[in-house]
């Protein structure tokens, strides 16, 4: 990626889809040259979580929502400390932020962060493109001078393709933390009081899970995506979690041994969107891309084992090759399908039926999203309970 600081409205700018398809608009955020896979988020608010968000690494993200910025940026929001996404696509910015919690202007903060994006270009018709030809490689090209159109498509040719793409280590923590538990005084409970810990896997993982965690009581000590099983058990954990995350799961073989032996000691177990799919992995199901991915905040999910329909929050290209209508046997007991997309059947959770591990391919914190899965950090809470007792 090549960027410049300087902002420019008015630049002209193209964006370039592997297939050949080119949408002409102008510069928005900073100006310059980058490439990622082309995706489109349904939202049509939370942009800044969306941004924010590290499984969004290396993809161009496209709002199909018409109207973006207009609420702008602010201190509070982030779900982690920089933009994540390789570049941004809008239909039409907003001229000014106007809420009372804004700091400065979407654009402003991309040029900050020298993200390159584009603007004016009919997202509609892209974003059909995309649901009809699938997510593909993609690069945005702004400046007063830009090159010509073949050698703009040979360049989209040669970036890195997301399938087979080993993505995690370079979005989560080098170093362990701890986020300490929330006591029913609104205050942080010291390291070591808590009512659990839980170890958390950082595979690209989201300001507000562990947030969503201490405010049940729980201390989560967040782990590199390196780090061993020795690591995990070391901090002496109720439970462990597997955190959202970019990249394939077919790469994420370490990943996978790691929850494998937590499965082997019947630790109480929870995973989220790339935690599902090394769920699915660690159990020995297989993984595959979906063609155009689910994600935004309105993704209607129904949990099995309630018969209840979520509208859920969604950021996943790829899912678990699963059977939907049976139980399976696997070396660590019975697994079922526990939730499935409406929309296509796609597998959206895993439950283990003779120990306590499940797993939901959405991101349950909510952040942004509706609040219909927080259900799933008490039934973690449930589950470590009931190994406890």
């Amino acid at each position: 990626m090549t960027t410049s600081t300087r902002g420019a409205a008015h630049a002209p700018a193209v964006l370039v889809l592997e297939d050949g398809r080119m949408f002409r608009g102008r510069a928005y955020g900073a100006v310059g040259v980058t490439f990622g896979e082309a995706v489109f988020s349904t939202g049509m608010t939370g942009y800044q979580e969306t941004l924010t968000d590290p499984s969004y690494h290396r993809q161009v993200v496209v709002m199909t929502a018409p109207h973006v910025g207009n609420t702008g940026v602010n201190d509070e929001d982030p779900e982690s400390q920089r933009i994540w996404v390789a570049g941004y696509v809008v239909r039409d910015p907003a001229r000014m932020p106007s809420n009372w919690r804004s700091r400065r202007s979407l654009d402003e903060e991309l040029v900050k962060q020298g993200v390159v994006g584009i603007s004016g270009i009919d997202t509609r018709a892209l974003t059909r493109h995309l649901r009809e030809r699938g997510a593909m490689r993609v690069g945005i090209f702004s400046g007063n001078s830009l090159p010509d159109e073949g050698t703009m498509l040979a360049e989209v040719r040669q970036a890195p393709e997301m399938q087979g793409a080993d993505l995690s280590a370079e979005v989560a923590t080098k170093e362990t933390y701890v986020v300490p538990a929330i006591g029913p005084d609104g205050g942080a409970v010291p390291i070591g009081a808590a009512k659990f810990t839980v170890a958390a896997i950082d595979l690209g993982i989201k300001g507000m899970t562990p947030h969503r965690m201490a405010e049940r009581g729980i201390e989560v000590h967040v782990l590199p995506a390196t780090a061993t099983a020795e690591d995990v058990y070391a901090v002496n954990p109720d439970g462990v979690f597997f955190s959202n995350g970019p990249g394939d799961p077919s790469t994420a073989d370490h990943p996978v041994a790691v929850m494998r032996e937590v499965l082997s000691r019947r630790t109480p177990l929870f995973g989220i969107c790339f935690g599902n799919q090394i769920l699915g992995r660690a159990l020995g199901f297989g993984t595959y891309k979906l063609k155009y991915g689910h994600r935004g905040i309105n993704q209607p999910v129904q949990d099995r084992t309630t018969g209840k329909v979520e509208v859920t929050a969604h950021n996943h290209g790829f899912a678990v090759d699963a059977p939907l209508d049976a139980a399976t046997d696997t070396p660590y007991g019975r697994v079922e399908v526990s939730h499935v997309c409406l929309n296509d059947n796609v597998v959206e959770g895993l439950q283990l039926l003779d120990q306590p591990a499940f797993s939901v391919q959405y991101h349950p914190e909510a952040a942004a999203g509706p609040h219909d899965a927080a259900y799933l950090f008490d039934r973690f809470v449930t589950l470590m309970e009931g190994q406890r007792a």
